[in-house]
């Protein structure tokens, strides 16, 4: 979606941080730093610009265009496994009850009970709807008769990078398009 004061003001210029390979250090969410951050990465010689905005930033005795699109000169490796968090479980299960299929009231829900002995980890704790969670109870999904869509697993941060790939933001700049991998219409 184009935003015209995008270039107006700039705290409307986030920069898309790509690691060393050029590939994006995250997709959900999306890598982005703010103009003062990118800047600072610049002078410190932590980054190399790869496009830049119309906009520019003036001091007494400079003019500078913002960049959108930064590369790291250094390589991050990425962790194989993600920590485990509310959003990277939500993120795994695509924002969606693993039960119903609903996107709302999502919580998470401990497949085997904690009543049950259950432990909170990647392998049984998934993404449920309110409603779900609250007919499931203290059960077991096959004690209370509901289907789950799949067995939790413990993801790679790989697959979540995959899955991050199906919630495009709400704004891409034209200039970060080679690096991104949406299908999305963009106005100019």
């Amino acid at each position: 979606m184009y935003h015209p004061d995008i270039l107006r003001h700039p705290d409307s210029c986030p920069a898309l941080v790509l690691n060393a390979d050029y590939t994006p250090l995250s997709y959900y969410p999306l890598s982005l730093w703010p103009w003062q951050t990118a800047i600072k990465a610049m002078f410190l010689e932590r980054v190399d610009v790869v496009a830049h905005y119309d906009r520019e930033v003036h001091s007494p005795s400079a003019s500078l265009k913002l960049p959108s699109v930064i590369a790291l000169r250094q390589y991050v490796r990425p962790n194989e496994y993600p920590a485990f968090t509310r959003f990277n479980l939500f993120l795994r299960d695509r924002f969606r009850c693993v039960y119903c299929g609903s996107h709302k009231e999502l919580t998470f829900d401990h497949v085997v009970p904690r009543s049950q002995g259950g432990k909170t980890h990647w392998e049984n704790v998934a993404t449920a709807c309110a409603p779900c969670n609250l007919k499931k109870g203290g059960r077991t999904p096959r004690q209370a008769g509901m289907h789950i869509e799949a067995e939790p697993i413990r993801p790679t941060s790989w697959q979540l990078q995959d899955h991050g790939k199906s919630f495009p933001p709400n704004y891409l700049h034209q200039s970060w398009c080679d690096y991104l991998y949406w299908d999305v219409e963009l106005e100019p």
